[in-house]
């Protein structure tokens, strides 16, 4: 647990940069759309959805960056990723299973994001 406490700046700089990749979907949605679940939208609307989704997902990048240099907005940003990564796990085991295989890299990276933000806010919140 003290190798999450102690690297957790480098961790959060590191899957902050990594999650801001998304923003490619804002250029390129069908193109992040087939690589995330192996199918593309054409309708007008789904360019837009799939825009405003990739610019969110580039957003909570940006937040664990930002939390991971200014520690007053650590835990913050930490629950607030791991929201979104539980939503987004949840939603395609939920809706979405046909997708699973095509998204299995996201999903064990998210949830390995979860697993090691949780302890770090159990750590923190244990020895405060």
């Amino acid at each position: 647990m003290n190798l999450i406490v102690n690297n957790i700046k480098w961790i959060m700089l590191i899957a902050g940069l990594l999650t801001c990749s998304m923003i490619f979907a804002v250029f390129a949605p069908q193109a992040a759309l087939i690589s995330m679940f192996g199918e593309g939208l054409t309708e007008p609307l789904a360019q837009v959805i799939v825009r405003s989704w990739g610019f969110l997902i580039f957003l909570m990048g940006v937040l664990l960056i930002y939390g991971g240099f200014k520690p007053v907005y650590r835990n913050l940003a930490l629950v607030l990723v791991s929201i979104s990564k539980i939503a987004f796990i949840s939603l395609i085991v939920m809706f979405g299973s046909q997708y699973i295989d095509k998204s299995l890299l996201t999903i064990v990276f998210d949830s390995v994001l979860v697993i090691i933000f949780v302890t770090y806010l159990v750590k923190m919140k244990n020895t405060a």
